[in-house]
């Protein structure tokens, strides 16, 4: 029976004590490393798109998508203390529920990484193109080389995102000859970012005019199922600005003391980017506006859509918060603080960089475990003989990363990210409750509180916000699950380790093929 194969929980751990990967991460560690993941793309970029979708409302979408985030990582805290392995929610899926279904969160898993490392790789070019070559270098680049064609129709000039391009290969490069994120490193660039958000705030928050707020909610909070607009449409795309809060579990096998640090990991760096996001969404529609420019039917035109493309190339909308390819920078130019936004931009460019390094090493961890458990063929993680790296799964992402960053927009590849995420979020809400039931009496170091409620609540958050991605995103996900489907029938039924009987054989036949280490 399919369903039945489900990893035993004592196996999984024996295999990680067997051969653990080196615990070193402390809970501050841990905590930066989690704002080093989600602070990125989503709040140097995303802010234009959410400013679109949802006006001033932005700052309620930020509320309703860290609220998501916040129950979900209460769930995700209980279950990563007491499974500090390696594979976030696709091992979570397989302790509880089985096999086939741990399939389909790791595929998803593998969607939401490489697809958020092609949106940040697209952030980053906006900066790039911005700050380092218009503002510093006076080079303006040809249209046509600066931004993919924009949405499914086609837009003004647009044809390759050149930067986005080279930057997703040069991190792949960079993964694949074993050049990885050091915590001390990550330490740095995370306070690069949070110094470069806090110089906005201070900047911005004291020329804030309550008029700028009004109408607080242009779009309304329910834009239409599908719609994609709204404050709760805005939240679906902005939830982007979080995710990456996960890729703390991810780390719980080389954490120490896990039980503790993994939830304050979790939760702490959560709350910190939550409160940021806010006031930085308080600075930017405060200071120069953020009404979304409305279509003849009195709905704003979609956010990365040719349409709206058009709009901003008119003059009379050019300087507009919502055609911005690089937000906050734009934002602190436009009330006469050009030089810190052109440090702002250098930040950004500096920084966004290790956001992609960390979701191209994330994905290539879930490749590994998926491997190493006879899901996916072991070649994938196959090593390089001089750069002891896992070169063919590497080199296979980052040209998937790379082809969609040349070719969508930003606000389409988060909400097509978020989708992945979101089932992931969903299953591991369902892990926690099940095992509950299943395991009552088994040690918990960390249990969620009232989880008869907040269960539930990251479920149905997790389902809202799914059904408000416009409908492009949404039918994403099923898409990507046939495929993944056909995958694991043709090859993952009949290849699984657990449907062979062998248990604790994941890591043995991969000794001298141990994972890329932060």
């Amino acid at each position: 029976m399919i369903f039945g194969r489900v990893k035993p929980i004592d196996a999984i751990l024996a295999t990680a004590e067997k051969k653990s990967l080196h615990r070193s991460l402390g809970a501050l560690q841990l905590t930066l490393f989690g704002i080093g993941c989600v602070i990125g793309t989503g709040i140097f970029v995303l802010t234009s798109a959410g400013a679109q979708k949802a006006g001033p409302g932005l700052m309620l979408a930020f509320a309703i998508a860290g609220a998501i985030c916040i129950v979900a990582a209460l769930c995700y805290a209980e279950i990563a203390a007491m499974l500090p392995v390696a594979g976030s929610a696709y091992t979570y899926t397989y302790s509880v529920m089985g096999e086939i279904l741990a399939w389909s969160v790791g595929w998803a898993l593998v969607l939401e990484y490489a697809v958020a490392a092609s949106a940040v790789s697209v952030g980053w070019s906006g900066y790039f193109s911005g700050t380092i070559l218009n503002e510093f270098l006076g080079i303006q680049l040809p249209a046509y080389l600066a931004a993919g064609p924009l949405a499914f129709g086609g837009a003004p000039g647009g044809f390759i995102n050149l930067p986005a391009v080279v930057i997703a290969l040069l991190v792949t490069w960079l993964l694949m000859i074993g050049t990885t994120e050091s915590a001390r490193v990550n330490a740095v660039l995370v306070a690069i970012k949070v110094t470069a958000l806090t110089a906005f705030i201070v900047l911005t928050l004291p020329q804030v005019e309550m008029e700028k707020f009004n109408p607080f909610l242009p779009a309304g909070v329910f834009g239409g199922l599908g719609s994609g607009i709204g404050a709760v449409g805005a939240a679906a795309t902005i939830f982007f600005a979080y995710v990456g809060f996960d890729a703390v579990s991810t780390a719980a096998e080389e954490t120490r003391n896990p039980q503790k640090n993994v939830p304050i990991g979790l939760i702490g760096s959560l709350l910190f980017c939550t409160i940021f996001y806010i006031l930085v969404a308080a600075g930017a529609v405060g200071t120069i506006g953020g009404q979304p420019i409305m279509g003849p039917n009195g709905i704003p035109f979609p956010a990365g859509s040719a349409e709206l493309a058009r709009q901003c190339a008119m003059p009379e909308y050019s300087g507009m918060l919502v055609c911005s390819n690089e937000a906050l920078a734009h934002v602190l130019r436009q009330i006469g603080f050009s030089g810190v936004g052109n440090m702002l931009g250098i930040a950004a460019f500096v920084a966004l960089p290790s956001v992609i390094l960390i979701l191209l090493f994330g994905q290539t961890r879930i490749f590994f475990v998926m491997s190493r458990d006879g899901l996916l063929p072991e070649g994938l993680s196959k090593i390089h003989p001089k750069w002891k790296t896992p070169y063919v799964v590497t080199a296979i992402t980052g040209s998937v990363v790379a082809f969609a960053a040349a070719f969508l927009p930003v606000g389409q590849l988060a909400d097509i990210a978020n989708a992945g995420t979101l089932y992931a979020f969903f299953m591991v809400a369902l892990a926690v409750m099940l095992l509950r039931k299943s395991e009552p009496n088994r040690p918990r170091p960390f249990r969620t509180p009232a989880l008869w409620l907040v269960g539930p609540l990251t479920m149905a958050g997790c389902v809202f916000l799914f059904i408000n991605l416009p409908f492009e995103a949404m039918i994403v996900l099923p898409s990507w699950a046939i495929i993944g489907f056909m995958i694991y029938f043709a090859y993952g039924y009949r290849k699984s380790h657990l449907g062979q009987g062998r248990v604790e054989v994941h890591e043995s036949d991969l000794e001298q093929n141990a994972p890329i280490h932060d």
